[in-house]
């Protein structure tokens, strides 16, 4: 088999991050207004003077793939109550601050094997550009990666009594109401969270729904269910974590909501529905044909692998043992310019039994495809896409060797995925519609419209539904929005509030929100 001169390719390069020089500017000083939005703000029917929020990591303040003390002060509950402020609202917003610089990123790490790693941030693939401070990053260059210190989470020792929010990172709903996910901390309880057990009023026995009721919040957010959907689809459809059923969602989500307006009858709140994953950049941001070959490779490809497996496949599909739709739809081609990805799908026939003698070769490609523009590509699968097997030149992942499934969302995956996220928004629009003291806020199709829209000016800032600097309002993990981000998510909620209880509390000032940062070099 000739030697594969295959072309570097790094997630810096999908993301377009690589040029960031620019002209010098000509600053000048800026103009003194002053901020009049407060003036004529009411809160109508609503009862701002306690806020109290319930949720996921999106209320959490979880961005960039961690828990931070940065992100949590930019949180979606902080933001909203100084709006708040302007119509009765308290200036009090506790939360169970994390006290922590790079938090605890516990997707990227093993405390077992002693390798601790906190927030992810974005390095230049070349080093051009400006230098981050310590501490150096793990896994540069040209990937999102996460800060090689960290802190482990330690328990709150402010007064949980006092506590406006309840955000939780990593739970789905179910997790709310149980006391499982306050303790034990065993093999035993994976409903566990070490999130929620650092300021649980009682670990093992509280849970985050009756800790929120405790804290006699006079108007209310509640906003999840985003986790009964993205721990399935983050994982590629393969995780160990499967959509929440209908059934189980209904129940859980009427539950919760029932038990917080039936302890107080003057209380208001507003929820929000679950975004569709396609409108998400960690699922738009590596495409579907994100291979680059030149001509060359491209043609030393299809003689090594391409001819030999179309010409199995044909062989296969005369015996009956495949359909011609099935053949078709798995066979490959290479070509200069931008190429599928090769892939292992679950769903198609297992051809290893008849891959034998001449055609043993081809047993790495016996559930074998390559993606079409219906498939997703999560962000994970942008650190190893065109990397080697042991450093062999012929062996490279998504163009000769097929990636794993859980680094692709299929078709098939991705219509269940959105199906069900219909299914569970159905179910949230029906609660707050056979409530008066509910609003919805509509934060899926407000995605979905950022999405058609590609972009979208917000107090004189452009806001894109991606998380590529300066106007990207994701930040670096591609599912949490940045600073900016909830600043947007923010007005969202509030226009929600106004229609419904007749509030006029002002929109925030995207400007005064931070954005995911240009990419840097280590030291």
């Amino acid at each position: 088999m000739k030697k594969i001169n295959y072309r570097g390719y790094t997630l810096s390069l999908l993301l377009l991050l690589g040029a960031c020089s620019q002209e010098d500017i000509d600053l000048q000083a800026p103009e003194t207004t002053t901020d009049t939005s407060c003036e004529d703000a009411t809160a109508g029917s609503a009862d701002f003077s306690k806020f109290v929020v319930i949720g996921d990591a999106l209320t959490a303040g979880f961005q960039a793939g961690a828990l931070f003390t940065e992100g949590q002060n930019n949180s979606l509950g902080k933001i909203l109550n100084k709006q708040f402020e302007c119509a009765g609202g308290s200036a009090t917003f506790n939360q169970p601050d994390i006290n922590s610089v790079n938090g605890f990123n516990s997707t990227n790490s093993n405390v077992g094997a002693g390798v601790i790693l906190g927030r992810l941030v974005l390095f230049d693939a070349d080093g051009s550009g400006s230098k981050t401070a310590s501490p150096t990053p793990a896994g540069y260059p040209g990937v999102p990666a996460p800060y090689n210190t960290a802190d482990l989470p330690t328990a709150y020792t402010g007064d949980k009594s006092k506590l406006n929010n309840f955000g939780v990172p990593g739970i789905i709903l179910g997790q709310i109401l149980t006391a499982a996910t306050g303790g034990p901390n065993s093999q035993a309880n994976p409903a566990y969270n070490g999130l929620y057990a650092r300021f649980a009023s009682v670990p093992g026995t509280s849970t985050i729904l009756g800790d929120a009721i405790g804290a006699q919040g006079t108007f209310f957010l509640f906003w999840a269910g985003n986790g009964d959907v993205l721990a399935y689809a983050v994982a590629g459809g393969s995780g160990p974590v499967g959509l929440t059923s209908i059934d189980d969602f209904s129940a859980q989500y009427n539950f919760a909501l029932n038990g917080i307006l039936g302890s107080n009858s003057n209380l208001k709140g507003v929820v929000g529905n679950i975004p569709d994953v396609a409108t998400i950049p960690h699922f738009t941001t590596v495409k579907w044909n994100a291979i680059p070959l030149d001509a060359a490779t491209a043609a030393t490809v299809t003689t090594n692998l391409a001819n030999n497996y179309n010409g199995f496949l044909d062989q296969i599909a005369s015996l009956g043992i495949i359909t011609a739709a099935e053949r078709d739809l798995r066979k490959v081609s290479y070509a200069a310019g931008q190429n599928s990805i090769l892939l292992t799908d679950e769903t198609l026939t297992d051809l290893s039994p008849y891959m034998q003698g001449e055609a043993a070769a081809l047993l790495p490609y016996a559930k074998a495809r390559q993606t079409k523009n219906t498939d997703l590509v999560p962000l994970s699968a942008g650190a190893i896409l065109g990397t080697t097997v042991g450093g062999n030149a012929q062996m490279v992942y998504g163009v000769t060797v097929p990636l794993e499934d859980k680094y692709i969302l299929t078709s098939t995956e991705v219509t269940e995925i959105r199906t069900r996220t219909t299914a569970l928004n159905n179910i949230i629009k029906g609660t707050v519609e056979s409530n008066s003291r509910l609003a919805l806020a509509d934060v899926n199709a407000t995605f979905s419209a950022l999405v058609t829209a590609t972009a979208e000016v917000k107090s004189g800032v452009t806001i894109t539904p991606t998380l590529t600097p300066p106007t990207g309002a994701f930040s670096e993990d591609g599912i949490h929005p940045n600073s900016r981000g909830y600043a947007y998510v923010a007005n969202i909620f509030i226009n929600a509030i106004n229609a419904k209880f007749g509030s006029t509390v002002p929109q925030v000032n995207l400007g005064l929100y931070k954005g995911t940062g240009l990419p840097v070099s280590p030291q």
